[in-house]
Order: C-alpha cells, then sequence, then structure tokens
C-alpha cells in the first residue's frame, strides 16, 4: 500500500526521528455540515485555498523532505471539486495520500478519487444512531444515512489487497455508550476504529480544532463510565476487534479527560514531534505545528526556499516556543505517530496489522448489509 520512498521514511524515522512523515494538509475550510466538536471551519475561515499549481510545489517540496503521508481534510475535503487532482498530485511523487470525510460524497466523486490513487480512507462516524449522530453533525436530517452509503461506495471501490479504511469516532457525552457499538459495526464491515476524545476551549484560548461548547466538557461523574468503557474497548482489541488505538494512547484519553498530564510525549522532552515528525499545511499553504496553533512567521509550503527554512535552527525555536507551552492533545493522528516511533508494543502492533497479519477484507459490504448489521448489533445491546 505504501510507495518506496513512503517505506524508506518510516524506516528513517523510527531510527532518527527527524523525518517529517506525517503531514495533514486542510485543504478547504469549507464543510457542508456545523458538528458540535468541531471548530475548524471558523479557525481557518480567514485564509484562502491553495492553487493546483501551488499544491504542485507543496508537493515537491514534501516529497524532498521524505513525506511519508499526507492527510487531505478540510473543513470537507470533497468539497472541493479537484480533489482527485490533488490527490493524484502527491500519489504521483510517492506521497501516500489518506482522505478523511464526514462521508457526504457522492458515489462519483468516491470512485473518482479512489481511481486517482486515494486508497486510505477515515470516515466519521461516532454512532449507530441516526438521531445522535444527526444532531452531533449539527441538526443535519440523513446525515448519518448518507455516511453509511459512502462506506458502501468506498468498499465497492477501494481494491482489496492495497488499501486502508477507518472510522474516526470523536466521543463525547451525548454518545459515550455508543463507542462499543461503533467498533463492533466496523469490525463487521472490516474498517478499523480509531477514538478521539473531545476537545474543549474557551473564547479567550481559541485553538483550531477545539469546540467552545463548554456543555460538552466531560464532568467527574462521567470518568468511571469513561474508564470502563476504554478497558472494555481494551479487551475487545485482545480478542480481534479492529481498533487501531495503542494502549498508550488509550491510557492517555483517561488523563486527557480528567485534565491531567499526558505521557505519549514523555519520550521527547515532553514536547510533541513537530515538525520533526509531523506539521499541518493551511488551505493557503501556509505551515503551521499543529492543528490548534499557528506560526506568526508566514512560512509557506509551497515557497522555493521552504525546505532550506524548514531545516533552519530559527525555525525550529520559533515552533518550540508554541510546543514548549502546548499542554498536549489527543487528536489521535499526532500521537499516535509519536507512539508508533518512540514505543516498542505500539510499533510490533502496526507492523502487524500493516504487514504481517492485515485483517482480511469482507468487501463489498452494500448498504442494505450495512443497515442489517446495525440492527443486529442494536437489537443485541
Amino acid at each position: 500500500m505504501f510507495s518506496l520512498l513512503s517505506k524508506k521514511s518510516l524506516i528513517k524515522s523510527a531510527l532518527f526521528k527527524n523525518t517529517p512523515i506525517y503531514v495533514q494538509f486542510y485543504i478547504t475550510a469549507r464543510c457542508n455540515l456545523t458538528c458540535k466538536q468541531c471548530n475548524i471551519t471558523y479557525a481557518n475561515s480567514d485564509v484562502r485555498e491553495a492553487t493546483l499549481d501551488e499544491i504542485k510545489k507543496i508537493a515537491d517540496n514534501l516529497a524532498k523532505l521524505e513525506v511519508a503521508i499526507i492527510l487531505l481534510t478540510g473543513g470537507e475535503p470533497f468539497v472541493r471539486g479537484d480533489l482527485p487532482d490533488i490527490i493524484k498530485i502527491f500519489e504521483e511523487r510517492g506521497i501516500h495520500v489518506r482522505m478523511q470525510t464526514n462521508g457526504l460524497a457522492t458515489e462519483e466523486q468516491i470512485h473518482k478519487a479512489i481511481e486517482y490513487g486515494g486508497k486510505d480512507i477515515s470516515i466519521s462516524l461516532d454512532s449507530l444512531k441516526a438521531q445522535i449522530q444527526d444532531e452531533i453533525n449539527g441538526g443535519f436530517k440523513g446525515s448519518w444515512n448518507k455516511a453509511l452509503k459512502a462506506i458502501s461506495f468506498f468498499t465497492k471501490y477501494l481494491p482489496v489487497d492495497s488499501s486502508f479504511a477507518s472510522l474516526g469516532c470523536v466521543f463525547q457525552r451525548d454518545n459515550i455508550n455508543d463507542v462499543i457499538d461503533v467498533i463492533k459495526f466496523g469490525t463487521s464491515i472490516s474498517w478499523f476504529t480509531s477514538l478521539v476524545p473531545i476537545h474543549i476551549t474557551d473564547y479567550f484560548h481559541p485553538k483550531g480544532f477545539r469546540t467552545f461548547d463548554q456543555s460538552l466538557k466531560f464532568r467527574k461523574d462521567d470518568y468511571f463510565f469513561i474508564d470502563e468503557m476504554i478497558e472494555n474497548v481494551r479487551e475487545m482489541r485482545k480478542k480481534g476487534f479492529l481498533l487501531y488505538d495503542s494502549d498508550q494512547y488509550l491510557d492517555d484519553i483517561k488523563r486527557f479527560v480528567r485534565n491531567e498530564p499526558i505521557t505519549w510525549r514523555h519520550r521527547n522532552s515532553g514536547l510533541c514531534d513537530s515538525p520533526n515528525l509531523y506539521f499541518v499545511v493551511l488551505p493557503n499553504g501556509e505551515f503551521a505545528p499543529c492543528c490548534d496553533y499557528r506560526l506568526n512567521t508566514g512560512i509557506f509550503t509551497y515557497s522555493d526556499d521552504f525546505v532550506i527554512q524548514y531545516r533552519k535552527r530559527e525555525f525550529r525555536k520559533e515552533v518550540q516556543k508554541i510546543t514548549g507551552k502546548c499542554n498536549g492533545c489527543m487528536f489521535g493522528s499526532f500521537p499516535e505517530i509519536t507512539i508508533s516511533l518512540r514505543y516498542l508494543d505500539a510499533q510490533i502492533q502496526r507492523v502487524r496489522l500493516f504487514y504481517t497479519s492485515p485483517p482480511k477484507k469482507k468487501w463489498p459490504v452494500s448498504y442494505e448489509q450495512i443497515l442489517e448489521n446495525i440492527d443486529s448489533i442494536l437489537s443485541a445491546r
């Protein structure tokens, strides 16, 4: 599934921890949903979208840095009509493309994205109950059903032997009892599930990905149920259910919801690994340390001198001014990249997942089969 460049970069990063193997590119701030837990459409609404010519330069620069994986996200990436072209630009340069979507894309859009090289997908799914999911999505009726249809379309067109598919489940007080069902459903259709606890901030400390809705914050009487859920899903993974998250990550979820210090950064002097192992590209092509923060220097990843700027000591110091003050996040990708490259157990788990023992896929799966699976899971409660 990974190109020669991606494999080389992954090995190099595991050894030296100084290759940015993973980049999140928010190709647009536009979205056709207003999910409760997300603030990114507002956070990036002040910047334009990069052109295809600029994206080609971004891809050239990232290839020079030996980036292994790029996540194309938003907003909602499928609102850009040129998404297939963007996918092709990165794939042609040996950079593995991962797509993150809310699942409102049409069958034609999905087919074309895969045809142009997008073989790695994550779809947001927070509940097996339409009413709960539609409410989480901002009150958009029918959005749950559209996401399920999109899942079916992906299983129809993705190559069985060289693809990866997962469900991104953000849990909050409204859906804490639905997480286990989502994992069961994902396993039934050969999709992994990745968990993310809701991230909340306030208007005095705005951060890119975090909601301002204080009513969604976990309370002390939720902690027991969260601990119980985490241990249940850990046992489910041991039994063969397709949960992507590592033990270190699951342990830190418990700490995060309690506002206790997280530990996944301990092997890097308490700092996250930006920009050494990962960073963010804003819709206009500007570099950012992560999804929550920006630099004040205005460094653009399509610039002819970006690679030179990236390697300068002064640039690193500017990033560390931000990462040094950050309390950390549990946004899934960033923590798991660090954990996968700094914790042996997680490395072994990832090697098994992608190389030695990947699970067999039961594809394609029709929309009707998906609904039957969901009914079976809910009726067995």
